[in-house]
């Protein structure tokens, strides 16, 4: 499972699974991401190091659509400090003891967990108690109020 989430509201804006960790699941994520935030102006990409992340598809994804790589150094886990928390939290709440018996089964059940409950219900201490989707909402009538 490949993730891409908004660091300044926690939300999961894009995610992908496939059986290998390949190239194309950080694009797929990364395309979900894209497709929904429509970015105008250039975005940073943040990843750790991994081969995906190096390979010749995902440098033309982020060439073609303005966005700009941004890696973590070698042993440095901190950066990724964020999503290391979302993968904790969704093994924790959700697919802890359990067992699918199809790939389709995990695949609803995690879009279940994605869609349904943390982006739009699920707190953060980070945001004040609010969940990502409540947080931007917030965020964004206070902007149309000044």
């Amino acid at each position: 499972m490949a993730v891409v989430l908004d660091l300044f509201s926690r939300q999961v804006i894009g995610w992908s699974m496939q059986p290998r960790m390949e190239s194309e699941i950080v694009i797929n994520a990364l395309l979900m991401a894209v497709w929904r935030r429509k970015p105008e102006q250039e975005v940073i990409i943040h990843s750790d190091q991994g081969s995906q992340y190096n390979s010749y598809e995902w440098q033309d994804f982020l060439k073609d659509h303005n966005l700009c790589a941004s890696q973590s150094r070698r042993g440095n886990c901190h950066d990724n400090a964020v999503a290391e928390s979302f993968f904790q939290l969704l093994k924790r709440e959700r697919i802890r003891r359990k067992t699918y018996l199809t790939r389709e089964l995990a695949r609803q059940d995690i879009f279940d967990y994605i869609e349904m409950f943390y982006n739009p219900k699920r707190r953060h201490g980070y945001s004040n108690d609010l969940s990502p989707v409540q947080y931007e909402k917030q965020y964004f009538a206070r902007l149309e109020s000044v």
